[in-house]
Order: C-alpha cells, then sequence, then structure tokens
C-alpha cells in the first residue's frame, strides 16, 4: 500500500461520485451465494468469520442473516462491527474487526463508509480484501474509485441474483448465477 498522509476520502471526492442510494434487503439467493462463495474458498478452509456492517436497516439485517445461517453451518462468528457513514478516522471498527484475525471477512454496507472503512483498514491493520466477501450492495463501479484500486482488489461478493462479482484494480466483473469467478 502506498505512503499516505491520511487515508480519509475528502468530503469533495465522495461528492463527485454521486449520491449512492441506501442499500437495497438482500435476497435468499445473494445469502446462499455468499455462503457458496466461503464454501468454495480455493484450497482454504473457512471456519471463522468476522461480519462488519454499515448502519442503515437494510445492511443490519443482511449481517444478522448472514452470521445466523454461518453459525447453522457450524461455523464461528468472532465478531460483529458496525460503523457510520460518516466518522473522524474509522480506526476503532477497522481494529475491532481485525483484532481476532478470522479466517475471512463478510461485509454488507453502504458504499460511502465502507469506502472509508476500507481505506483505514489497508493502512492502519493486516486486513486482505482477497479474503473479504460482501453483499450486493458493494457491488458498485464506484467503489475501486472511490476506495482506491489496490485498497478493494480482489474484494468479491454475491449479487441480488444469486451470482457472484469480483473487483480487479479499477472495475468489476459480475458472473451469472451457476458461473464461478476464475
Amino acid at each position: 500500500m502506498p505512503d499516505m498522509k491520511s487515508p480519509l476520502i475528502s468530503a469533495r471526492d465522495i461528492a463527485a461520485h454521486g449520491t449512492q442510494p441506501d442499500p437495497a434487503p438482500h435476497t435468499d439467493d445473494e445469502l446462499a451465494s455468499l455462503i457458496a462463495l466461503l464454501v468454495r474458498r480455493r484450497g482454504l478452509r473457512t471456519a471463522t468469520v468476522a461480519v462488519g456492517h454499515s448502519r442503515d436497516a437494510a445492511s443490519r439485517a443482511a449481517a444478522g442473516a448472514f452470521a445466523a445461517a454461518w453459525r447453522a453451518r457450524g461455523g464461528t462468528v468472532l465478531t460483529t462491527v458496525d460503523w457510520p457513514e460518516t466518522a473522524a478516522s474509522w480506526l476503532r471498527p477497522a481494529t475491532r474487526l481485525t483484532t481476532r484475525l478470522p479466517d475471512a471477512w463478510i461485509m454488507a454496507a453502504a458504499l460511502p463508509g465502507f469506502a472509508q472503512l476500507a481505506r483505514r483498514l489497508r493502512h492502519s491493520t493486516e486486513w486482505d480484501p482477497a479474503r473479504t466477501y460482501a453483499f450486493a450492495s458493494l457491488q458498485d463501479p464506484r467503489l475501486p474509485a472511490l476506495a482506491g484500486p489496490d485498497t478493494v482488489h480482489g474484494l468479491r461478493g454475491a449479487t441480488a441474483e444469486g451470482g457472484t462479482w469480483q473487483i480487479r484494480r479499477n472495475g468489476i466483473t459480475a458472473y451469472a448465477p451457476g458461473q464461478e469467478a476464475p
């Protein structure tokens, strides 16, 4: 990660990316696809996760549904952390998400707050976006530009229809249900 004075995104840069709608409620297909992504992690066993979410109703509900489904499969949720859409530094939620190093991170969030949090995670912790999985709310082409392409490179997630998506540098590639990312 390049050296930077502050990982915070300026209010001007956030405004330049337009107004983002609140996340939509998650779907059953989306939740099933997210679980499947974790179960098929290439050669890696995923037992422990840390769950992060924005404070809006849809993100809270998605995070809760994921945690319940993961525990029902016998998995362990090490922590659940929420964050506001605006904050002074995002250091507290970033630290809480990474204190107990999980096998994977799960994110249910609105774009602006997650972009800020992702920058803080990369700047101040051992967080790895390639071990991070998200709900469809983060399948937004503005995310790599807002957070910085290297900040979220490797992040992947589920679409509302049950497909998947993955960020590679400056863009997001989506895969239909049944297709798998390379």
